[in-house]
């Protein structure tokens, strides 16, 4: 061994950190030390921070909304259904279900149901078991003989917001009806029983020895008449 062969052991000593040498040599800027002040904080969230600026996302305008309620559904054609009964893919003789059309290839899931569409034609009388259809697609399959029948495969369809609107409305006008009616009925009665009581009050009324002005025209009433004499020739 010679002297200038002599070195230490692997690992015994390391390359000196070369810091601050730009970004690309992965030590530069900070040094790998970190920032100080507030983003050396967790929970911190500065981006789109412009230093009390107005931010980029909120001087930008905003257009439209995202339908969170919005239903995905495989759409359809005509002549894409009536491709796939050619090829044999298709059984036409049965019901054409969500689930005869995934197994058939036409659809890889089912999403939330299969809507029909009316480009394309079809050969055939064709019974279909779909979640939605376009008015021409069902035009197109009744002119065959065919039928098209709403079958929802997820459960989660809800009545239209202006039925419910409607449906409230109408409760209201028949609570309404009746709380009136309930009115009327009891005033009737009290009309009635004020009525039937009117009579004895005024005799009530009356001092003992007068006659009322009902008991003189009874008395009128029963006084018979004078016979009619004949006169003489």
């Amino acid at each position: 061994m010679r002297l200038n062969e002599i070195r230490d052991r692997p690992g015994a000593t390391s390359a000196k950190k070369r810091l601050g040498r730009g970004i690309g040599s992965g030590l530069g800027k900070t040094a790998g030390k970190g920032t100080k002040g507030q983003k050396a904080r967790a929970g911190v969230a500065i981006k789109g921070f412009e230093g009390g600026q107005m931010p980029l996302h909120r001087r930008l305008p905003k257009r439209g909304f995202n339908n969170i309620f919005a239903k995905k559904y495989n759409e359809l054609n005509l002549g894409k259904i009536q491709g796939a009964i050619d090829a044999g893919a298709l059984d036409g003789s049965k019901p054409i279900t969500v689930e005869a059309l995934r197994e058939a290839g036409l659809i890889r899931r089912a999403k939330d149901g299969v809507r029909l569409l009316g480009s394309g034609e079809i050969k055939g009388k064709l019974a279909f078991e779909v979640t939605g259809a376009s008015q021409s697609a069902v035009k197109a399959v009744e002119a065959k003989g065919g039928t098209v029948s709403f079958k929802s495969i997820t459960g989660r369809e809800k009545p239209a917001a202006d039925k419910i609107k409607a449906d409230k409305r109408a409760a209201k006008r028949a609570a309404l009806l009746a709380k009136t009616e309930g009115k009327g009925g009891k005033k009737a009665k009290g009309e009635q029983a004020e009525e039937a009581e009117a009579p004895k009050a005024a005799k009530a009324k009356s001092k003992p020895g007068e006659k009322t002005k009902a008991d003189e025209g009874e008395a009128k009433k029963a006084k018979p008449k004078p016979a009619k004499t004949e006169k003489s020739e």
